[in-house]
Parts: C-alpha cells; structure tokens; sequence
C-alpha cells in the first residue's frame, strides 16, 4: 500500500513540475535577419564576393591573354621555349583552377566569421528572453510538424534588441448587419 501511495505522490509530483513548464517557439533566422548587425554582415559579404569575382575575372583574362599568345607565337618558338610557355600557361591554368576552389572556402569563412557574432547574440537574447518570461523551453519554429506549442517570443526577443517592428496594420473593419 505504501509503494502505491509513494508511486501516486510521484506521478503527481511529476504531473505538477511539468505543469509548470512554460513552452515557447521562434524562427531564430528571422531574428537574425532583423538585427542590425546583419544588414551590415551581408553588405560585407557581398562586397568580399564582389572581390573574389573580380580576382576570379582579372586571373582568367590573363590565362586567356597567355593562351592567346601562346597559340599567336607557337610556330615561331623553338622547341625549349614552347614548353617553358606550355609549362606557364599551365601553371596559370592550375592557379585559377585553385583559386575557383579556395575562393568556396573562403566565402564560406568570410559567412562564418560575420555571421556566428550575430547568432551568438540572438542565441544569448532568446535564452535571456526566456528566463526573463519563465519559459522552461525554447524550440526553433521550424522544426514543429504541430504549431504552436506555447508562445511565439520573436516579439519579445525583438524588444529585447531594441528591434521595432513595423506599425501593424488595423484589422479590417466587420460589416454592420
């Protein structure tokens, strides 16, 4: 009898904390894509892909002026400078080749370094959000096959960063019967 009245004490003592559990949900990436910092991070990006195009473009005008060369003056070059020629326009061909694929991971750097400063920062205002507003948990909207659980906090987090949203629009006004 007492093995059942401690299993019930439990059940219920369980039943009560989870009762006590506040939920909410946010798009995370919709709060990062609000804050200031991110204007400021995809212009960057923007402007260090704007560069590596450009280097991309200024390398293959030189292979192409080095091929175009080479087929021109072919004929007159003795057999020693063709293959120091061929040798060249390969290595310029290799360089562009290496730079196509070093220029990838350097994107995806440049996206990593501007970018996990501003999801830190979100990250660190959700978990405050929460604690603030006694949420137990925090799920990433986007990952909810049934929606909503609790509440939506983007609002809050936004207010917390200080983020206005645009002025809402009034509801429709219903027709007199």
């Amino acid at each position: 009898m007492k093995k059942l009245l401690f299993a019930g004490a439990m059940a219920l003592s369980m039943f009560t904390v989870s009762a006590q559990n506040k939920f909410g949900y946010i798009n995370a990436n919709e709060l990062m894509s609000v804050m200031p910092e991110a204007a400021k991070a995809q212009t960057a990006i923007k402007e260090f892909e704007a560069s590596l195009q450009q280097t991309y473009q200024d390398l293959v005008v030189d292979f192409n002026n080095t091929d175009s060369a080479f087929n021109k003056d072919s004929a007159k070059l003795s057999p020693t400078m063709k293959e120091i020629k061929r040798k060249d326009l390969f290595t310029k061909y290799q360089t562009l080749q290496g730079f196509q694929q070093g220029s990838q991971e350097q994107m995806q750097a440049k996206q990593e370094e501007l970018i996990s400063p501003i999801r830190e920062k979100a990250l660190a205002t959700i978990r405050t959000v929460a604690k603030e507003n006694g949420y137990s948990y925090i799920f990433q909207e986007e990952t909810l096959l049934v929606a909503p659980l609790g509440e939506n906090i983007l609002g809050l987090a936004k207010a917390k960063l200080g983020i206005k949203d645009p002025v809402a629009k009034p509801a429709p006004a219903t027709p007199k019967k």
